[in-house]
């Protein structure tokens, strides 16, 4: 479950946190991973999988007795335990009717199929839509969950079309380009409501006009995989030396295509010894002094304007 950042399920003000020796209260902490250096690095031992895919690594501290309640998440979940001990009792759910007026998705009826008790070390995976308790056991505990990415088809097709509408507006812009709707041979209507033909034609021909470059469309994918969380800032720095290597910084998300490189919500084409040299930055998220020794002066001013705006850091 994600819930708000520091969602706390009984606390007795939002100001304030229950004492530790109160029973059956649970403290969730999202994006834990953009915020310290050791979150991360365990979230980098999920990169079995695509960073496309990968979301962030959230924390759930409980206190004896205490859990969110029983609910189901729309995408793959890793469940990590890392201190503590937590019954979890799982399974398919028929019926997922919320119970009302509270800030959580809780299910009203929770029927199990299975029961483990996760020791510190174990791990529980658990697939999209099953729904899913967690209770601290023994005394408080602490679990991480890595999330994926699971974005449906409406979500990713609604985003990527206003991210196509968006480069046409800029084509437009920039080349003063682009064809307009006219209706010079429009005679004298009876009914004015209704939507002319010639007018729908036209819409559907600019909608397919729009999504007829799989280039186009794979470029504004890339963009989207890699924008930043709305919670997500970076801290600019001035010129950095990067004569001894650079690592990405933590909150930046970097993917490639083909064609691409794709950097926190922004698009390269990227071609040769170039491209090589940036897939392995996104890979490894770092690049030795002998790999920078490779690289074109504009790779180099490229990789330079990144550290100013504080996506990557020169290694000292």
């Amino acid at each position: 479950m994600r819930a708000p950042a520091g969602a706390c399920a009984t606390a007795p003000s939002p100001a304030a946190l229950p004492p530790l020796v109160r029973k059956a209260w649970t403290l969730l902490v999202q994006g834990v991973d953009l915020h310290d250096e050791a979150a991360h690095a365990l979230l980098q031992a999920f990169r079995f999988m695509p960073d496309a895919r990968l979301d962030d690594l959230m924390i759930s501290y409980a206190s004896d007795g205490g859990g969110v309640g029983p609910h189901f998440d729309s995408y793959d979940v890793f469940l990590l335990q890392v201190s503590g001990r937590r019954e979890w009792s799982f399974g398919r759910q028929r019926d997922l009717s919320l119970r009302p007026n509270l800030p959580l998705k809780i299910l009203s009826h929770f029927e199990p199929e299975q029961r483990f008790v996760l020791e510190p070390g174990d791990m529980l995976y658990l697939p999209p839509r099953y729904a899913h308790d967690g209770v601290a056991v023994g005394g408080d505990c602490m679990t991480c969950s890595i999330g994926l990415r699971a974005a449906t088809d409406v979500e990713l097709g609604a985003d990527l079309l206003a991210r196509l509408a968006d480069a046409a507006n800029d084509e437009v812009a920039d080349a003063t380009a682009g064809r307009r709707y006219g209706d010079a041979t429009q005679a004298a209507v009876e009914r004015p409501g209704g939507i002319p033909q010639a007018l729908q034609a036209f819409a559907r021909a600019a909608v397919r006009q729009a999504m007829s470059s799989d280039e186009a469309i794979d470029r504004a994918l890339g963009e989207s995989l890699t924008e930043p969380k709305s919670n997500v800032w970076f801290d600019p720095f001035e010129v950095a030396d990067l004569a001894h290597g650079l690592r990405l910084d933590r909150r930046t998300r970097m993917l490639y295509d083909a064609r691409h490189v794709f950097i926190n919500g922004e698009s390269f084409r990227a071609a040769g010894r170039d491209a090589a040299l940036m897939q392995r930055l996104a890979d490894q998220r770092q690049l030795s002094r002998k790999d920078l020794q490779r690289a074109s002066a504009d790779a180099m001013a490229l990789l330079q304007d990144w550290c100013e705006a504080g996506w990557l850091h020169g290694e000292s």
